[in-house]
């Protein structure tokens, strides 16, 4: 990505620790989807007062509006927070000065139903991130400030909202050991850190949102620990206790996770890997509630993706949708623009749209939502007309 700042590459870094960017989870099931599909460009990016680089998942209100964040662009080059009509009109809503406000957001928003939006940014503030909330108006508060110490660091996943207005998410960083941890901020903004995580046999690092089951335990992701170490899937109380549910082998189990998690009626789990399973580019997988793991597809790098980041979204008959920010076109690899994939029942995956790196956007680092009329919404980082990353529609 060009002119970045100083947010991690998607690419996950064990040895760096750069990390990936995290995506707003979705919960529920969506529509059921039909079978041919059409892809359209909504918005192109100029990386310029309109903003640029999104790298988050959206969200969409009644009315259709989506909204979500650009890294980067905006009148200070800090990132924006923004809506898109359903005519594709775009409004930046707020633009970060990476000052006290925040600066380079790299996650998507939650929004309460007076209509403010919640979201994390990964600078600024005292250095290492805000919380911060969006009045309607316009009117930005930030509801903590993160100072890189034990109150932890650099979120660069979003957050996640309780019934009692309670926001919880993970910094990437800070914390006693430096190794990131789980947090909550409640409505006056008082931040409480849940979890620290050590290095050590609970890993390093989370760089997704979380979600929360019917008994109120929070889930979560980690990319790697120490050496040797290839991702976990944890839960953590509200009270802070902590549990492994499982650890990931770097073979054919996958390696790093960067993505949120989807979390069916049953208690069953399902996420992405980015690296490793037995095609070498990543995994689509499931957890059963005893944390048995169980590799549902593994990509090639090839025409059908790979190096997925982001979450899944499931429809009713049980198939998943999700991107992948390589492979595709010409074999692509690692290198390669990405895909819109489907994964149905049976283990049968598809490309629904391969990136061309060309008008129609590449290199998607944000999860698809579904919205009305069978349709799936997302972002793409890079390309489109404007050089900047794309919101795009897909409809099957």
């Amino acid at each position: 990505m060009s002119k970045s700042k100083a947010t991690p590459s998607r690419q996950c870094n064990k040895a760096k620790r750069i990390f990936a960017l995290a995506t707003l989870v979705a919960t529920a099931a969506s529509p059921a989807l039909a079978a041919a599909h059409r892809y359209a460009v909504l918005y192109d990016f100029a990386d310029g007062n309109d903003g640029g680089y999104s790298q988050a998942s959206l969200i969409q209100d009644k009315a259709g509006n989506l909204y979500g964040t650009t890294h980067l662009g905006g009148v200070n080059n800090a990132g924006t927070v923004f809506q898109v009509a359903p005519d594709g009109a775009e409004t930046v809503l707020y633009a970060f000065a990476d000052g006290s406000d925040g600066g380079y957001p790299t996650a998507g928003l939650v929004r309460d139903k007076a209509g403010n939006l919640y979201g994390t940014t990964y600078g600024g503030g005292s250095g290492d991130g805000v919380v911060f909330k969006l009045a309607p108006d316009g009117t930005e508060t930030v509801l903590h400030s993160f100072t890189g110490g034990g109150d932890g660091a650099n979120p660069l996943g979003g957050l996640t909202a309780d019934k009692a207005g309670n926001l919880y998410g993970t910094t990437t960083y800070g914390g006693p050991a430096g190794d990131g941890t789980v947090f909550k901020v409640d409505a006056n903004g008082t931040e409480t850190v849940l979890y620290a995580f050590t290095g050590g046999a609970d890993q390093a690092n989370p760089v997704a949102s979380l979600i929360e089951d019917s008994s109120g335990y929070l889930y979560g992701t980690t990319c790697s620990g120490l050496r040797g170490q290839y991702g976990t899937v944890f839960k953590v109380s509200k009270k802070g206790s902590y549990t492994t549910v499982h650890t990931f082998n770097g073979a054919a189990e996958g390696d790093c996770l960067q993505a949120a998690l989807l979390l069916d009626s049953k208690g069953n789990l399902y996420g992405t890997t980015t690296y490793a399973g037995t095609g070498g580019a990543g995994t689509v997988f499931s957890l059963a509630k005893d944390g048995t793991e169980t590799v549902l597809y593994a990509f090639t790098g090839g025409k059908d993706g790979g190096y997925p980041v982001t979450n899944l979204v499931q429809d009713k008959s049980g198939n998943f949708y999700g991107t992948t920010e390589g492979g595709g076109v010409n074999g692509g690899g690692v290198n390669g623009p990405g895909v819109v994939f489907k994964l149905t029942k049976d283990g049968s995956e598809r490309a629904l749209h391969e990136f061309k790196g060309g008008d129609d956007g590449e290199n998607p680092e944000a999860g698809l939502i579904a919205g009305e009329g069978n349709t799936l919404y997302g972002t793409a980082r890079n390309a489109g007309e404007g050089g900047a990353g794309v919101v795009f529609q897909l409809h099957e």
